[in-house]
């Protein structure tokens, strides 16, 4: 008896180091990047299922299309800088460093305040037009929100660098939890109108850019330090990231955006967005492991470590294709339940006005979900060993396939599922053509993806199981 006492003892005297073994997962980069990210989809689609409610179809179809148009644009904006500026950090002497962040706060300041400049002339030449269009929200507002999220979002990306993922979930939360917690009172006790919405998102932006500013995290500060030649570095990457990223947001915004130019007009809109909310949910855990894949890969690359690169895409890819299939699964089978919980349960029926289900549309983006990882892997691995126009000509593909099936199902068989099914396609295509030149690069073998990401989960298994299956067989060895 004694000596089952003693093993228990030995098993209780264990428990600091799996207390040590804790703490050191929770601030391990890619829980802390998940986690943030979980945080954030919370935020965003807690407030999305509140605008649903708040708002009526037509408004809430121009709130989407301000999103998604901002959105678009924030791609060619951040797009010109963000990646070459992560790539190029995670290698850089503290020389070097300064120089990069003052170039990404100078081109991206410039570029924004261009922007800017040529929606207000837009808005004033075209002022009529725009003004009975869908789009009046955008061009009206967006360029004061451009200037406003611009230093928060330069924080972001320098965190991103530095791999400080708990500071970007502070300046996350700040930003999509106050914007949450206003329109969960303005659903609780005001009615407030979709300006007077968009007013409260500027002030939002306005706040988090300050918290950013604040904290000395935007390098607002090292713009006089940036140089001609990290100017051209970040430019002669850009060139080509620019490209993917808004080519990245077409293939999410172009259904949208044709949508809204069709017959089926802005109600349309509204339902195809709630379909559309569950590539967010999808985008959750690709983010996350992307934010923290892309610098690894880079740094191994910029130190000519390439079976390194390979060994990371395999895992990050086959762990993130086994997620996904999980998640697709679950989505299929409970497409009702996460449309009532999105949008209410006269969504679950075909809308009267255009004659299509929700419903049905989550089911093929469900299908579509499972084919993500290995796509957004192929494009990572190709900008962080320097191939970014190779990742540009990948995804100009895909969009190319993406408009033209959109303009099929939309025009000539005046159907949303189908372009929900045209996702699926242009997708397969883009997986194929990144694997054919990343091969290229990393001499890649497919089945090794799905290899390495059963090893992957194993190994978890193996880690969680094996302490308390060694705690039992003393214990058993202790009474026999």
């Amino acid at each position: 008896m004694l000596s089952v006492f003693n093993s228990f003892q030995k098993i209780k005297y264990k428990k600091p180091a799996l207390k040590k073994k804790f703490h050191r997962i929770i601030r391990e980069d890619n829980f802390l990047s998940l986690t943030g990210n979980l945080t954030i989809a919370f935020f965003g689609i807690s407030g999305f299922a509140l605008l649903t409610r708040s708002l009526p179809v037509e408004v809430f179809g121009e709130w989407v299309l301000f999103i998604a148009a901002g959105s678009f644009v924030d791609m060619f904006r951040f797009g010109i800088t963000n990646i070459g500026l992560v790539r190029y950090l995670s290698g850089a002497d503290e020389t070097s460093r300064i120089k990069l962040i003052g170039s990404n706060a100078l081109i991206g300041s410039a570029a924004t305040v261009i922007i800017a400049l040529i929606l207000v002339v837009c808005n004033f030449l075209f002022h009529s037009s725009i003004q009975h269009s869908g789009y009046h929200l955008f061009f009206t507002w967006y360029p004061l929100l451009a200037l406003l999220n611009l230093p928060w979002n330069n924080a972001l990306v320098v965190l991103q660098a530095d791999r400080k993922y708990g500071k970007i979930l502070i300046l996350k939360s700040v930003n999509s939890g106050s914007f949450f917690l206003i329109l969960l009172v303005n659903f609780c006790f005001f009615k407030m109108t979709i300006l007077q919405i968009v007013m409260a998102n500027l002030f939002i932006n306005a706040i988090t850019s300050f918290v950013g500013i604040i904290a000395g995290w935007d390098g607002l500060k090292y713009i006089k330090k940036a140089s001609v030649e990290t100017n051209k570095i970040l430019l002669h990457f850009g060139k080509y990231t620019t490209f993917t990223l808004i080519g990245t947001n077409l293939l999410r915004s172009a259904d949208t955006l044709i949508i809204s130019l069709s017959p089926f007009g802005s109600a349309a809109v509204a339902l195809y967005s709630i379909p559309l909310k569950l590539t967010e949910l999808q985008q959750i855990p690709l983010r996350s492991f992307a934010a923290t894949a892309f610098p690894k890969m880079s740094k191994a690359s910029l130190h000519g470590k390439i079976n390194e690169v390979r060994e990371l895409f395999y895992i990050y890819s086959g762990a993130l294709t086994y997620l996904f299939i999980f998640l697709s699964l679950f989505t299929f089978v409970f497409a009702d339940y996460f449309v009532l919980f999105l949008a209410g349960k006269h969504y679950l029926v075909s809308d009267p006005a255009t004659g299509f289900n929700a419903v049905s549309i989550v089911r093929v983006f469900s299908i579509y979900g499972l084919l993500l990882p290995i796509d957004r892997m192929t494009g990572i691995g190709l900008d962080s060993i320097n191939k970014p126009n190779i990742n540009a000509l990948k995804v100009l593909f895909m969009v190319v396939a993406n408009v033209a099936g959109d303009l099929l199902a939309i025009f000539v068989f005046k159907s949303l599922i189908l372009v929900a099914v045209a996702s699926i396609l242009f997708t397969l295509l883009g997986i194929w053509v990144g694997m054919i030149f990343l091969n290229k690069q990393l001499s890649l073998n497919f089945s090794e993806i799905f290899r390495q990401g059963f090893i992957f989960y194993k190994t978890i298994f193996n880690r969680i199981i094996k302490p308390r299956y060694a705690g039992l067989v003393k214990i058993e060895q202790a009474i026999t």
